[in-house]
């Protein structure tokens, strides 16, 4: 008697920064190597692998994520945002033009993941405050220690997103 036939493969259509991909990948593959691997989106960093550190913070559908704990199979149908999608007609996003602004970066690595845990900390309503920016941001990690400069990045973008209406 033979038993089920199981695939160790996926095929999903989602869409990333706007634009429809079909895909066919390894049913294990975390978003984070979907948008790395398979589509060549870089910004978005491997630093722990294990949702520590914030580096792989993608929006899904909007709502902010480590993209390195979440199966991209998941994704099927749904609208994922890296930082390459940020920017519109030339113009940066509020939230990149305000770490640029404020220095909100040293060595880079983690600015991509602090950049749309930001996005995201901004649209869900979670930046009223510098005690509320510190504690929504508190997921993602910052080697060189720029804190203050990324909290104050996050105060000036909201009143940036504010007055241009992306919040």
């Amino acid at each position: 008697m033979e038993g089920p036939v199981f695939s160790s493969r996926v095929a999903i259509g989602l869409r990333v920064n706007g634009t429809g991909h079909a895909l066919d990948f390894d049913a294990r593959t975390s978003l984070l190597d979907l948008l790395r691997e398979h589509l060549g989106l870089t910004g978005t960093k491997k630093g722990c692998n294990r949702g520590e550190c914030g580096a792989c913070t993608v929006l899904l559908d909007g709502a902010r994520l480590n993209a390195c704990m979440v199966l991209a199979a998941s994704a099927d149908g749904r609208e994922v945002t890296t930082v390459e999608g940020l920017a519109a007609g030339g113009r940066l996003h509020p939230v990149q033009q305000a770490f640029i602004d404020q220095d909100a970066f040293q060595c880079g690595f983690c600015t991509a993941g602090q950049i749309m845990s930001a996005v995201g900390c901004v649209r869900e309503g979670h930046a009223t405050s510098g005690e509320e920016i510190r504690e929504w941001m508190s997921g993602n990690i910052c080697r060189c220690s720029a804190y203050p400069q990324i909290a104050a990045a996050v105060a000036v973008a909201v009143a940036a997103a504010a007055a241009q209406g992306e919040i």
